[in-house]
């Protein structure tokens, strides 16, 4: 029997249908790759919905006839429908109308963004299926009734949710690493998680971009520290949990385990909500996240299309893989840095208690202080940092990252040494006893790996569980719920609890207070036996070739022991910031896996650098130039230490770049913005960042910093009240925080107006004067000619040309011939008549000249004596955008 036909429900609201107007149409393209693909046709239009909202949307249909299933793509949070065009192409060649669109507030889509609210962007979705609807190329299960399918990862996700619960006409969803409550997301046991709803606001482009009552109510929760009812009832009422009854869809929930923005546990309660409706409901926990790691593109891309081939084609044969898979790391894969993935599923989704192993804990009675103002907090993750994908990422997806605990700020409670390995699979749980000098105490709860000698302990995926204890003066026992993991604690390494009073991600109360902490019971550690890892097939050459695969073992094992041993420093180069030899690059075709918040889908050309060599000295202001796809991102990445090269190397003061190479700590970069907390100062900004580094806080230098900058008494004011230039100066004061040697700006005045593009300017100068290195990227070529003393010309990864500024331009055929007195118009006739001449211009000056092929200077210069013309001087004239076209030819 048809499940979606006993789930339908009268359709009152298919009149509302009407009022979508089509205000335009912009051409319609075929896109044919190589391997003759299926032809996908894109049609982009603007369409009206409620309140006169104009969403902007593109429309992928396959280019053969007959009607199809409909996909809906979703975007994330700060993104538009653009970040999903691969994924949309993709379904549309495998037989799917796909429609993508720009949430309210964001790409050329108008309205102010109301966190999916139901009364905006919820009804939204439902008027684009009514669009759906009408077309001639979806399939329908009735009059105004396409069957229609809903993706979307995190902001895209949840709308995902949502519209299945509000519109049944939704067939099946595909919902990515988010949320399920938003309330619990952002203020889990009533603890405000104050750097992500910082980072959320800064990326839908400030406050005054959101629906007014969101706004208020963000400024009120930062103001305070501290969120109330009426928040929390805002927020329930823009999240999925508000319909879970109404979400009777099949559902694939992907989510991710390194994820402190929102965590599994918002995929485990969606789980059991929609299988009590009785929905299917599969779960993938992947590798990645908010905060970094593997998002594991491709796999997850083909999972969610064949479980559309399966609910909305009706394909009973399509493989939609188990109930529930997780992906477990299994260290690092010492060629490029990657994490090393493998599958782990079961017939069943376990849940986050599964198969419980009591742990037992031992530990006294522990003071802990919550100091003045919360300051300086305890570190778990850096909240936006990791998703940039570099090595943070990298290092969180197995486990590793950053984590800080301050001495007399936490209590630690120790098992003893494991005896057999352990698979923690889910929360693990405890209860303790907490009493405050204060009625309100908050506490942050985090489960350590601890290896043998005290090695440095791991936080797993970087996750904390904040609590708010009320009534704690008089004493109370606590149950706390750890945040779920998949974790392997080894033999002879323990388990250790720590509840510290402060964390940076979080707000915590101001006032100093002392906490007592003591156990009340052990951990309950969920194993989840019923999950298997999959086994690696041995090849095939194993065993019909035995001498030979010894042979190649032993070649990849020293080649490995090269890749892993960093070079020797070369002390030749001790004094030179920057040296790169023979440096290439090569990338796997695109994943086509949405972009989320602040995640980037990798993508160019497959070699994108290829055997780059130049070197910068000391007190250069190095332009880094090329067109779009030129090289320019991934050379920084690479120097950054974000990317591994396939080929040469970097050198920076004489040491080899690896991830996470101690020389780093000499490099400061200014890539693609900084988020900065918009109700703190810009000095107390500053302070946050630079504690998350754990860097002594003398160290910092930043009253330098700061007089580089040219901020003065900004400094003092909420950074919501800086402009742009003002924001920019900032985050490139942050970059400067400790006085690196080498500084790298990736266009650094983007959206900043004249003035403030000069000041931006004079910044990188002073900066340099003082005997460092600056290496900028811009796309402001006259900018670039200003500031710069020296160059780099990228074009399709390859090294143009190279050298300093004068150098680059004074190259050209163009003359400036100055003169005593003002040349006439017949004078400037006749020296354009001259040989070896193309043109002859009069300026305020003189003549500008330019030569034709083979002719030359001297020659000039003789002729123009000749005709008497009072010359004074005679110079190469050309701009740096004349020398770069020049350079770079066809690909401009």
């Amino acid at each position: 029997m048809d499940l979606r036909r006993l789930l339908r429900r009268p359709r009152r609201w298919l009149a509302a249908g009407a009022a979508v107007v089509v205000l335009a149409g912009a051409g319609t393209w075929t896109a044919v790759a190589s391997d003759d693909p299926p032809a996908v046709h894109r049609t982009d239009r603007m369409i009206v919905t409620g309140g006169g909202v104009r969403v902007d949307t593109s429309y992928f249909t396959p280019a053969g006839p007959g009607r199809h299933p409909a996909v809906l793509l979703g975007h994330g949070f700060g993104g538009s429908k653009d970040d999903v065009r691969q994924q949309a192409q993709d379904l549309a060649r495998d037989g799917y109308a796909v429609l993508t669109w720009s949430a309210r507030g964001f790409g050329r889509s108008t309205g102010r963004i109301g966190l999916n609210d139901p009364k905006g962007e919820v009804a939204d979705v439902s008027r684009l299926i009514d669009w759906l609807a009408r077309r001639p190329q979806v399939r329908l299960d009735g009059p105004g009734d396409p069957r229609v399918g809903v993706a979307g990862a995190s902001y895209g996700g949840a709308i995902a949710l949502l519209a299945a619960g509000h519109d049944p006409r939704v067939d099946a969803i595909a919902p990515a690493i988010t949320y399920w409550n938003l309330a619990d997301a952002l203020f889990p046991n009533g603890v405000f998680k104050k750097l992500w709803a910082g980072v959320f606001i800064n990326s839908g482009g400030g406050c005054a971009r959101f629906e007014p009552e969101l706004c208020r109510m963000y400024q009120r929760v930062a103001e305070s520290g501290r969120p109330d009812a009426e928040a929390r009832a805002l927020l329930e009422a823009r999240s999925p949990a508000a319909v879970a009854g109404r979400i009777k869809v099949p559902t694939l929930l992907v989510q991710g385990q390194t994820d402190s923005l929102f965590p599994l546990g918002q995929a485990d309660e969606a789980q059991k909500a929609i299988k009590a409706g009785g929905a299917p409901v599969d779960v993938d926990w992947i590798a990645g996240g908010h905060d970094g790691g593997d998002l594991e593109g491709s796999r997850v891309q083909s999972r969610v299309k064949t479980w559309f081939d399966r609910y909305l084609k009706g394909d009973k044969g399509a493989d939609t893989g188990p109930a529930f898979r997780v992906t477990r790391t299994g260290g690092v894969d010492s060629t490029d840095g990657a994490a090393l993935l493998r599958g782990a599923s079961a017939d069943t989704y376990p849940g986050l208690a599964s198969a419980p192993r009591a742990v037992a804990l031992t530990g006294r009675a522990q003071r802990v202080q919550n100091p003045a103002g919360a300051s300086p907090p305890a570190v778990s993750s850096l909240p936006g940092l990791g998703a940039a994908g570099g090595s943070l990422a990298r290092l969180s997806a197995i486990g590793v990252g950053v984590s800080l605990d301050f001495p007399g700020q936490y209590a630690k409670f120790d098992s003893a040494p494991m005896t057999a390995d352990l698979r923690v699979t889910g929360s693990p749980t405890v209860t303790v006893h907490v009493t405050s000098t204060s009625d309100d105490a908050v506490l942050f709860a985090k489960l350590y790996d601890v290896g043998p000698g005290e090695a440095r302990p791991v936080l797993p995926a970087q996750l904390v569980d904040p609590v708010r204890v009320g009534g704690a003066k008089a004493g109370k026992d606590v149950a706390l719920t750890l945040p779920a993991i998949d974790h392997e604690v080894q033999k002879g390494h323990r388990l250790r609890l720590v509840l510290a009073s402060t964390d940076l991600a979080y707000a915590s109360p101001s006032a100093p207070a002392t906490y007592t902490v003591a156990l009340r019971s052990g951990l309950s550690v969920p194993t989840a036996p019923g999950v298997t890892t999959a086994a690696a097939p041995l090849p095939a050459w194993v065993w019909w070739l035995p001498a030979a695969g010894a042979v190649a073992a032993a070649a990849l094992l020293l080649t490995a022991r090269r890749r892993t041993t960093a070079p020797a420093p070369d002390p030749a180069l001790a004094e030179v910031p920057l040296q790169i030899t023979g440096l290439s690059k090569r990338y796997a075709k695109s994943t086509g896996l949405p972009r989320t918040l602040g995640f980037a889908r990798a993508g160019g050309t497959p070699t994108a650098v290829r055997d780059l060599s130049f070197r910068v000295e000391q007190g250069q202001v190095l332009g880094l130039l090329g067109p779009n796809g030129a090289g320019k991102t991934t050379t920084l990445r690479m120097l950054m230490g974000l990317i591994r090269p396939d080929d040469g190397e970097i050198r920076v003061f004489g040491h080899a770049i690896r991830p996470g190479a101690p020389v780093l700590s000499r490099v400061g970069a200014f890539v693609e913005g900084a988020g900065f907390l918009p109700h703190l100062s810009g000095r107390e900004n500053l302070d946050l960042y630079w504690r998350a580094t754990g860097r002594p806080p003398e160290d910092a230098h930043l009253d330098e910093a700061l007089e580089i900058a040219g901020l003065g008494d900004a400094l003092a004011r909420a950074v919501r009240t800086y402009s742009q230039g003002m924001r920019q100066r900032l985050a490139i004061a942050q970059a400067m925080l400790g006085l690196p040697d080498l500084l790298i700006l990736d266009e650094p005045t983007n959206g900043l107006d004249p003035p403030q593009i000069r000041e931006m300017r004079e910044v990188m100068i002073r900066y340099a004067a003082g005997g460092r290195t600056v290496i900028v990227s811009s796309h402001l070529l006259a900018e670039v000619e200003q500031s710069c003393t020296h160059l780099v010309v990228m074009d399709r990864g390859r090294l143009v040309q190279a050298g300093p500024v004068r150098d680059i331009i004074g190259s050209g055929d163009t003359l400036l011939v100055g003169t005593a007195t003002p040349v006439d118009e017949p004078v400037a006739e006749k020296v354009a008549a001259l040989p070896g001449v193309a043109t002859a211009v009069r300026t305020e000056d003189g003549l500008l000249v330019r030569l034709e092929p083979g002719g030359t200077p001297q020659a000039l210069i003789a002729e123009l004596v000749r005709l008497e013309v009072p010359v004074a001087s005679v110079g190469p004239h050309r701009r740096l955008e004349d020398a770069f076209l020049t350079l770079i030819g066809d690909s401009a």
